[in-house]
């Protein structure tokens, strides 16, 4: 007779998959920051004869942000001589391979856990629906980031870029249906997957659908309709929305179409959503919408108009306590975005290079 004890492995626990899984979720743009991530001007052919204006606007955005919070700036292999020139000693250089410029849009998206443990959520990056190649390197660019940084990885399926949804750090997030819907990001994906996708990787528990972005969001600079073209969470339960006056502006009927969304929803924790509406004046081409909120500052580009005095004093009511300071909006508006655009807050509990 076997007296031969036969021992059965118990089952080892896989490590959780998605973040949500894990205990983390993405906080509030509000919420402290360890610095702030950008990357250095870098396709020549987006900017074309304004790029030198571009390398100088990237460096005023960073200079602005550099005196609330430290600023790591991305740039090419042999670049970080042309950062310093331009930004000086307070934003540290990085040198990774990338294509194009957008931090919040093709670098990682940060999240975080109670614990304070951080990690980085690494979405498929495609160009904005194939309109500029090559794009490897920044579909990669949130990797990379996050191996400086030392930190986990999670990997999403769904192509998604930072500017087209916002989140209030408490379970809600909002986004547009002219992006997250258009075929040329997640063909065959339904609005509930993307839904469930949103939820497993950012933590969060209802979304919010508006249905346009910036009516000038398309075309070769164009994202199809990035929520932060149009709208900002300012504090939890609380939105802007971009809302022309004049009948005559090409974003007159949908900026309405987005207020009526707006104001009849609810967030992840039963609050009817307040809606503070900006007009933007006459001219389109800047959005006010799309400014970055550092620790104690809030960075808004400016169109150079009439317009631009009575957009500070509103956001100022708005942001109670920060310090409301205004950049050249211009060149980043050819190059088909502003300083929301060009920024990513990296979350406090991150170690800086």
């Amino acid at each position: 007779m076997d007296d031969t004890t036969h021992h059965i492995a118990a089952p080892v626990d896989s490590p959780p998959t998605t973040p949500a899984a894990a205990g983390f979720a993405m906080p509030a743009e509000w919420e402290p920051h360890a610095g702030c991530l950008m990357v250095w001007p870098t396709r020549r052919e987006l900017w074309g004869s304004r790029f030198d204006d571009a390398c100088r606007d990237y460096a005023l955005v960073a200079g602005a942000i550099a005196d609330a919070e430290p600023v790591v700036m991305v740039c090419p292999p042999g670049a970080s001589a042309d950062v310093r020139d331009h930004c000086g000693s307070a934003v540290t250089a990085v040198e990774l391979p990338v294509d194009d410029s957008w931090a919040r849009d093709s670098g990682p998206i940060f999240v975080t856990r109670p614990d304070g443990q951080v990690a980085v959520v690494s979405f498929r990056f495609n160009a904005w629906g194939e309109r500029w190649h090559p794009y490897a390197d920044d579909d990669a660019l949130a990797r990379r980031v996050a191996d400086v940084l030392g930190l986990r990885v999670f990997e999403s399926s769904l192509v998604l870029e930072g500017g087209s949804f916002l989140v209030d750090g408490e379970g809600t997030l909002l986004t547009t249906e002219q992006c997250l819907l258009d075929p040329n990001r997640n063909a065959g994906l339904t609005r509930r997957e993307i839904e469930a996708q949103l939820r497993d990787f950012l933590g969060v528990r209802t979304i919010v659908w508006i249905p346009y972005g910036h009516c000038l969001d398309v075309g070769p600079a164009g994202t199809d309709g990035h929520i932060d073209g149009v709208a900002q969470y300012v504090a939890p339960g609380q939105v802007l929305l971009e809302l022309p006056g004049s009948p005559d502006s090409p974003d007159f009927a949908r900026s309405r179409e987005n207020l009526a969304a707006l104001e009849r929803s609810f967030d992840a924790r039963g609050r009817q959503l307040d809606v503070a509406v900006l007009d933007p004046g006459p001219d389109p081409h800047v959005s006010y919408a799309n400014h970055y909120l550092a620790n104690g500052r809030v960075v808004v580009p400016l169109s150079g108009t009439a317009n631009d005095d009575r957009a500070l004093g509103q956001l100022a009511e708005l942001y109670q306590g920060y310090d409301v300071v205004g950049v050249p909006g211009d060149v980043l508006a050819h190059g088909g975005g502003g300083p929301h655009c060009i920024t990513q807050q990296i979350p406090t509990g991150v170690a800086l290079p």
